[in-house]
């Protein structure tokens, strides 16, 4: 992928970051969601630039933006016990491979700050990035923001 960046976020790109998560969730998250009013409310009630500059601060988490040019096209976080938190991206970036070095990039970090795995609880959007990434179900699908559709896995980092 010809000029994709994928760095740290910062608090200048919380305006940007949070457009990007809340148009991921809105139009590629339907399976998840179901254009339920109420569960689209609460899961994009927290994808505010207030709350996304807390999450730059909290200690022990890292919130990384995979950029072309001036332009964020997804957004992701890693805690340093390697539970990524976060994994976005714009719809017109889909199916470019922008997913997949964002991921690589989380996954890195989680290494780099001692995690010898990585866990997440997927969309079932995501479902098939993640099993390719070599993710692995561990648990029973558990709800987030309403929906019925939250997918535990877990990869082990070499």
């Amino acid at each position: 992928m010809t000029g994709l960046q994928v760095r740290d976020a910062t608090d200048a790109d919380a305006d940007a970051a949070c457009d990007v998560m809340r148009h991921s969730i809105a139009e590629l998250c339907v399976a998840d969601h179901h254009n339920d009013p109420q569960i689209l409310k609460r899961w994009l009630a927290n994808k505010q630039p207030a709350v996304f500059r807390s999450w730059l601060a909290q200690a022990g988490n890292s919130v990384m933006v995979a950029v072309e040019g001036d332009r964020i096209l997804a957004v992701g976080a890693v805690t340093d016990a390697g539970e990524i938190t976060l994994n976005y991206v714009s719809p017109d970036a889909r199916f470019r491979g922008v997913s997949r070095s964002l991921l690589a990039t989380l996954e890195a970090r989680a290494r780099e700050r001692g995690s010898g795995y990585c866990t997440l609880v997927s969309t079932a959007t995501a479902r098939r990035l993640y099993l390719a990434s070599g993710y692995a179900e561990v648990g029973l699908s558990q709800g987030h923001f309403g929906t019925n559709s939250g997918i535990p896995m877990r990869k082990t980092l070499k």
